[in-house]
């Protein structure tokens, strides 16, 4: 996905009216973490911190939101790879190229049954939210390291970022009371159907799967800083950052992608069922 020049501003900045929320095991060591909208921001996605406010009835609205299924799987890699996979900043300064198991990861979450598409009147995929399921480990259960598994050496790279993401912030320890989270891995949008609040009503249909089924946190791991941006706009918020110059495994910076992309950071949004706020205070490095 292409992506709009925003305003200089520190990727590392919180909002200090924001509240807070993130991260989780299945995220980080199932899947190649998501949230990566490397997309134009307001013209593309259309976002405005919530759902699209337009008032055209069903039949006059150009798509319509439906649930991921697994069929969907070939024609879901092939939007991401026009339209994602190859601007992700991580893959660009890597230049990743084809991975297949980039794709089989980027896959793993359909499984969970909340991931979501926006369809048009053709049938054709023009916008996907995919998610995945978060939940709180054992207290004797050792994580899965994501990059052992991974013969790709690009893109075990990649994972091990990941990895060492998940070793400094437990999405659980900062919601010590929630048991189940749910985890956004990827967001984006065709660009040819830009300004029709695709990416909000897809996230609005994930916030009515997590009132459905009494989730509370709502979870992205971006290492875009359009992507943070993004779901800023959504009404997500910080709770951990981290940059990339302090990821040093062997003494070593490893990567350095172009600016404005500069670090890591955790975004998330609660939606408070319970009426109760149980967040830790924000983690940063």
């Amino acid at each position: 996905m292409e992506v709009q020049n925003m305003p200089d501003q520190s990727l590392m900045q919180t909002n200090p009216n924001q509240r807070i929320m993130l991260d989780s095991r299945c995220g980080l060591n199932d899947l190649y973490p998501i949230a990566r909208l490397t997309q134009k921001m307001e013209d593309v996605l259309n976002v405005s911190g919530k759902a699209s406010t337009t008032t055209a009835t069903k039949d006059d609205c150009p798509y319509t939101i439906e649930l991921v299924q697994p069929e969907d799987a070939d024609a879901v890699i092939a939007m991401l790879k026009t339209f994602f996979f190859k601007d992700e900043p991580l893959n660009t300064f890597l230049d990743l190229g084809e991975c297949k198991e980039l794709e089989k990861y980027s896959l793993k979450p359909l499984s969970d049954n909340c991931s979501y598409k926006a369809v048009n009147k053709s049938g054709d995929i023009i916008g996907i939210f995919l998610n995945g399921l978060m939940r709180r480990p054992s207290p004797d259960e050792v994580p899965e390291k994501a990059a052992d598994s991974c013969d790709h050496p690009k893109f075990k790279k990649i994972l091990s970022l990941m990895d060492h993401v998940e070793e400094k912030f437990n999405i659980f320890d900062h919601y010590p009371n929630e048991e189940l989270i749910l985890d956004g891995k990827i967001l984006s949008v065709d660009t040819n159907y830009r300004g029709l609040g695709i990416a909000g009503r897809l996230t609005e249909r994930a916030y009515e799967y997590m009132r459905e089924n009494g989730i509370n946190v709502y979870h992205v791991l971006c290492s875009s800083h359009y992507s943070a941006r993004v779901m800023e706009k959504l009404g997500f918020h910080e709770v951990f950052s981290m940059q990339f110059s302090e990821y040093q495994p062997d003494g070593k910076v490893v990567f350095k992608p172009a600016h404005p992309h500069v670090g890591m950071r955790i975004m998330a949004k609660e939606l408070n069922l319970d009426g109760k706020q149980s967040a830790a205070p924000i983690t940063k490095l």
